[in-house]
């Protein structure tokens, strides 16, 4: 008889995951939660998540609340499921939701656990240069990404890996994981090993006024976090009041006597600024209602004086030993 599977997740980054499961030997099916549609884009049109526009075209049974309630847990036990499969799922699982299949929930979370807890792993590990990361999967619990781990699998980020290229790599390195440890948690052999709570860091959640860049920080700070919220929010600049967003950037080793934010040179080479450490060379930039531009063509619509001192904006840290205090989504 099938084993049943449910699959929860909202992020094209649990695809790769849930396809896998899905194509186990004697795995069906039987449900996949997701968050509701929702506007999106320039036009505010109503649109499927990636996970829900993926399970319509499969075909599958697509249950979208707006919230768990005490009736979809009452519900998926009606599904007899075996296990539940999570990834980016996007909200919290109650005692009676959890109890509901035979064997529990699996999440599998983009980071090596116990370090980066939380809704941003993969851009908490590129904020803090990292030389790897990867992909836990473990038992839920109530307690945010704390249950012991199943197993895990490691990958090197790259030199100049952005939050794009990473998210989709470790995408597909939870799918390889789910085809080679889902089978043995779903025969019940499967061990885990309870996480050490005395390395746990936490990722926060992004808001827009995490884009300002603050130039009295070292040029390789500013780099990692161009790198890690690249998209949305974005890193941003004011120029002249007007906020500058930054494509992408270098760290040049030079050392300059000008206070930090002063625009050293600017031309097609890049927008070279003075930080507390080293010198920030701004190759790719966008002004309100642009195009993303490589730093010559930028400045031959837009040009920004030499001289001049761009402002500075705290940055608040991404990373944490101590959990985040909760904030509404921005």
């Amino acid at each position: 008889m099938p084993r049943r599977l449910v699959l929860l997740g909202s992020d094209e980054i649990a695809l790769p995951a849930f396809a896998a499961a899905r194509a186990l030997p004697d795995v069906e099916v039987v449900a996949v939660y997701s968050q509701p549609d929702r506007p999106a884009g320039r036009g505010q049109e109503v649109r499927p998540n990636p996970v829900a526009a993926w399970a319509r075209s499969e075909g599958l049974n697509l249950l979208q609340p707006e919230k768990l309630e005490a009736a979809d847990a009452a519900h998926l036990v009606s599904l007899h499921a075996d296990l539940g499969v999570v990834m980016a799922y996007g909200q919290l699982l109650k005692e009676d939701f959890l109890a509901a299949p035979r064997l529990g929930f699996v999440n599998f979370h983009g980071s090596l656990l116990p370090a980066l807890r939380g809704a941003t792993p993969v851009e908490g590990a590129l904020a803090l240069g990292l030389a790897e990361t990867g992909v836990s999967m473990q038992q839920v619990v109530r307690k945010l990404d704390a249950g012991p781990i199943h197993a895990a699998a490691r990958v090197k980020i790259e030199p100049g890996e952005g939050r794009a290229a990473l998210r989709a790599r470790l995408g597909d390195l939870a799918g390889e994981l789910a085809t080679a440890a889902l089978p043995a948690v779903l025969a019940a052999t499967s061990v885990a090993v309870p996480q050490d709570e005395s390395q746990v860091t936490y990722a926060r959640r992004l808001a827009r006024a995490d884009s300002p860049l603050d130039f009295h920080q070292p040029a390789v700070v500013l780099s990692r976090r161009i790198l890690a919220i690249e998209g949305w929010p974005g890193s941003t600049f004011e120029y002249r009041s007007t906020p500058i967003k930054v494509g992408s950037a270098s760290v040049e080793a030079a050392d300059v006597s000008m206070a930090p934010g002063t625009i050293v040179s600017a031309d097609r080479l890049g927008v070279r600024i003075a930080c507390g450490q080293c010198v920030l060379v701004v190759t790719q930039l966008q002004r309100p209602g642009g195009k993303m531009l490589p730093a010559g063509e930028f400045l031959a619509g837009y040009p920004l004086v030499v001289g001049e001192v761009l402002a500075s904006a705290v940055m608040p840290a991404f990373v944490s030993d101590h959990p985040f205090p909760r904030v509404s989504k921005a």
